[in-house]
């Protein structure tokens, strides 16, 4: 990778930098540096600080998420190039199968009758076009591969950032106790997810936008199998009603659903720990999805209602980096939220960690890697905020517009089954 550089050295060779935030793309980032720098080269040292204690982290995620393999910026081929798809693969709850009717994302209506399944095809070597899995495993893996050669704090907070006279960044850190101290770095990686504290002191303009739908969301546990369809596929239900609910299974108990429709503004904060709220949501979500066929209310009453949240969908448009702020680059939610309409968070998330280490390794100066990671992150953004608009107004359509979608997603997995895909 990095042969022009043999023998005289590299611009971030002793070099430190700080990745603010142990999500999934400052991981893979930490990940695919390492993997990417030549052992005959000093490297820099790099050093992860995240919010969150590492138990908590790493155990709450209870909600599985898409990788797809379809193409090279799928998240499924930067797992293969960090070297952890195989382990990946083995956690899986769904994976896309070449044959058979499993694994694959089904549009059903409201009775559950499939008017579309999708099977697409995986690029060469990989072992499948898509899969979901759990979060947290995801999460976990990624953590031990991280931990293994990049030192990370728990519990500590980049509250803020400074560029000083040197060039160099001067970060405010907070920690579980609320003790301040200051670290100085060369580069900082801001991968602090949609919230962003370091975008918000340094483009405080620059705010996530309310997409225009919410979500009431839940997991219910089974002590038998989780109940057909849902148990070998996932997807969504439209109802023609306004209202639209994604189904898919965590593990062989767990189902994580979520009901979802078109309000002006977001909700106020929602609190899983007041009996009363829960009780109206689980009511309203009822009554939403009354037409809805069983297992719907099986899941319902299922449901823990200890995991019950409301999600505003709010997303970003990317930007490209002009440096104006110093050597500060952002990646994953951090530059480009999605909503959970979205699907491809973490597809993402994955691919900006291994091109912004790829870049960085390949290049002779940070400008130079910087626009070359930003050709390759900005287009890709773009493309999936319009994908989640688009699915968006789908999911809630009604009328006229909902059987125009019915029709043309019935009459497309006709074709497609027809072509054996």
């Amino acid at each position: 990778m990095m042969n022009a550089h043999e023998g005289q050295g590299h611009f971030l060779s002793g070099k430190k930098i700080v990745v603010s935030g142990a999500g999934i793309s400052g991981l893979a980032f930490a990940i695919a540096l390492r993997k990417l720098w030549p052992p005959s080269i000093e490297p820099p040292v790099v050093v992860i600080y995240d919010r969150d204690a590492k138990e908590s982290s790493i155990g709450r995620e209870g909600y599985s998420l898409s990788l797809n393999g379809i193409d090279r910026d799928s998240g499924l081929y930067a797992l293969k190039q960090l070297g952890l798809l195989d382990e990946i693969i083995d956690l899986a709850v769904f994976s896309v199968e070449d044959q058979g009717e499993t694994g694959h994302f089904t549009m059903w209506t409201h009775e559950f009758r499939p008017m579309i399944s999708v099977r697409p095809k995986a690029i060469a070597d990989l072992p499948t076009a898509g899969m979901r899995i759990a979060r947290k495993d995801l999460r976990r893996v990624l953590v031990e591969a991280a931990s293994a050669s990049t030192e990370i704090h728990w519990g500590t907070t980049c509250t803020s950032v400074q560029q000083l006279e040197d060039g160099r960044l001067r970060l405010r850190l907070v920690n579980e106790e609320l003790a301040e101290t200051d670290e100085e770095c060369d580069i900082l990686v801001a991968a602090d997810g949609a919230s962003s504290k370091i975008r918000a002191c340094l483009r405080p303009d620059d705010n996530l936008e309310f997409a225009g739908s919410v979500q009431m969301a839940g997991s219910a546990r089974f002590e038998a199998a989780i109940p057909s369809p849902l148990d070998i596929n996932w997807g969504g239900v439209l109802t023609g009603t306004g209202a639209a609910c994604f189904f898919s299974r965590v593990d062989q108990h767990t189902l994580v659903w979520a009901l979802s429709i078109l309000e002006l503004e977001p909700r106020s904060k929602y609190d899983n720990h007041d009996p009363q709220q829960v009780q109206e949501l689980l009511r309203q979500v009822r009554e939403l999805g009354k037409d809805i066929a069983e297992p719907f209310k099986a899941i319902l009453d299922a449901t823990d209602p200890s995991t019950t949240l409301v999600i505003n969908a709010k997303d970003k448009q990317p930007f490209p980096h002009d440096m104006k702020t110093g050597p500060v680059l952002f990646i994953g939610d951090a530059n480009h939220a999605v909503s959970p309409f979205a699907g491809n968070g973490a597809n993402l998330a994955l691919k900006d960690g291994w091109d912004l280490a790829e870049q960085l390794c390949q290049s002779s100066n940070l400008s130079q890697a910087v626009k070359a990671y930003d050709k390759r992150s900005v287009p890709r953004a773009v493309a999936t905020l319009k994908s989640s608009r688009w699915r968006i107004k789908v999911g809630h359509a009604t009328g006229m517009g909902y059987w125009m979608y019915r029709i043309f997603f019935a009459v497309a997995g006709t074709f497609i089954s027809l072509l054996g895909r």
